[in-house]
């Protein structure tokens, strides 16, 4: 497998600290609001790079932090009265809700901050006594003049990192970045450095260093996120664990692009946050999912409601299909299909290629289910290769009445099947007016009929 490497720019190939094995880190949320796009895209490119490497046969340790120390959490506080841990409690849960709704796997270990707080006491209390930290009034700062690779993994010059740092006119150096914040606003902690809080940075490094980190060079494989992540916090991770510890934070770093909408970078600040709760309300997850899935992790997403619906026609041919193969169990994977698809999502997560390749099997796969329809050797292949896209991609979770009928309330499940019912009485009747009637009523209503040899069907129509 080859990545693309932010500190080299360029694809490298994957060569793991423990043959077999990969460890991943990856930024989570700050824990004040729901989850956005940002986020879901985030969560999604790397939960997809996670079952790349399970489909390669290695075996992946995965975490994912979460952040429930901050000043928008602070704020977030102050503005509804909530202690820290009920808030952060709240929006933990969104997050995982919102998650499982997109179908991103479950962490293999979610520390919090307030997990691991004497993890980065320690870790600051170290830098002190190497003389890569030293103390203000306000608190302890890290001394970015120590480390020799500040700025390596960026690539950032100095006079562009001067309106991203914190502003301390008594600092040693201008990008010099807190480690822990003084403080009598509650919530405040105890550590040898008074009273206060943890700086952003140093959470990271305290967390990957106290679960995952190797000895040698490398503490872990992989450290992924945000492309807006880059700088400060993971050049101050990376800074930071290097005068520590001696070793390289990451072997390779991994950033997905920015999410967009019409063409305006996210922003909160911009008012135009799209979080993905209010997606969910009229897009099923895995509609959401295969349509953040569908361009390269690397690339900025432009978020466009017209290419997510052309986006989920593209996902009902692979229902169609798995509609026809309805009553068949799965057998052997074609080994030719799986093959290309890891092929090219062993190229830096290729999810064009890859998408393509599936596109011509279920192409194909309804060209020979035409020619023989009751081929069961056929059947069975078929529905094995969309089983086991449902592990590596994520989609196809669905039955396919199900998925058809996704964004139905049970409410107008039943109002649908009595207006069938009522339907099939007229045609018993005769009255083949009444029953057509009923039929474009349904269809003004997004519902379409389908008389098959199973009965009267329906759909939802999306679009």
């Amino acid at each position: 497998m080859v990545i693309y490497d932010s500190t080299q720019k360029k694809k490298v190939p994957f060569e793991p600290i423990k043959t077999g094995e990969a460890t991943i880190y990856v930024c989570g949320p700050t824990v004040y609001d729901d989850a956005h796009l940002g986020h879901a895209r985030s969560a999604i490119a790397f939960d997809l790079l996670r079952r790349t490497l399970e489909a390669l046969n290695y075996k992946v340790t995965f975490v994912k932090n979460f952040t429930d120390i901050d000043d928008k959490i602070i704020a977030k506080m102050d503005q509804t009265g909530q202690s820290l841990e009920t808030l952060t409690t709240h929006y933990i849960e969104r997050y995982k809700e919102d998650m499982r709704a997109l179908h991103v796997k479950d962490a293999s270990l979610e520390p919090k901050a307030t997990q691991s707080l004497p993890s980065m006491i320690r870790f600051i209390e170290t830098l002190l006594a190497k003389g890569a930290a030293y103390t203000l009034d306000d608190g302890v700062y890290f001394d970015t003049s120590k480390d020799e690779g500040y700025l390596s993994l960026s690539h950032q010059h100095i006079e562009e990192t001067k309106a991203r740092v914190e502003g301390n006119s008594a600092k040693r150096n201008p990008k010099d970045f807190a480690l822990w914040k003084r403080s009598t606003q509650d919530p405040v902690f105890d550590s040898p450095f008074g009273k206060g809080r943890p700086g952003w940075h140093i959470e990271c490094s305290a967390m990957i260093q106290e679960h995952l980190a190797h000895e040698g060079p490398y503490q872990i494989d992989i450290h992924a996120g945000g492309a807006d992540l880059l700088f400060p916090h993971h050049e101050n991770e990376a800074a930071q664990t290097r005068c520590a510890s001696g070793q390289h934070l990451a072997k390779y770093w991994m950033h997905n692009g920015f999410v967009t909408i019409n063409g305006d970078k996210m922003s909160k600040s911009l008012g135009n946050s799209f979080f993905v709760k209010d997606a969910l309300h009229v897009y099923d997850g895995e509609v959401l999912r295969f349509y953040l899935l569908s361009s390269h992790y690397r690339a900025d997403f432009n978020f466009n409601e017209d290419d997510l619906l052309s986006s989920k026609r593209r996902l009902d041919k692979l229902y169609r299909l798995k509609k026809r193969l309805q009553g068949t169990s799965p057998s052997q994977k074609e080994e030719h299909f799986t093959c290309k698809v890891l092929e090219a999502l062993s190229d830096d997560l290729n999810i064009s290629k890859a998408l393509a390749i599936l596109d011509e099997m279920i192409l194909q796969g309804n060209e020979a289910l035409d020619k023989a329809p009751k081929d069961t050797v056929l059947k069975q292949t078929l529905l094995a290769n969309l089983t086991w896209i449902e592990e590596v991609l994520g989609i196809g979770l669905h039955s396919p009445i199900g998925y058809f009928q996704l964004g139905v309330s049970q409410g107008q499940k039943t109002q649908i099947q009595q207006a069938i019912e009522a339907r099939q009485e007229a045609k018993k009747a005769k009255d083949f007016a009444k029953a057509d009637a009923i039929r474009d009523a349904l269809l003004t209503q997004g519902i379409q009929l389908m008389d098959t040899s199973e009965g009267t069907q329906w759909e939802r129509i999306i679009g």
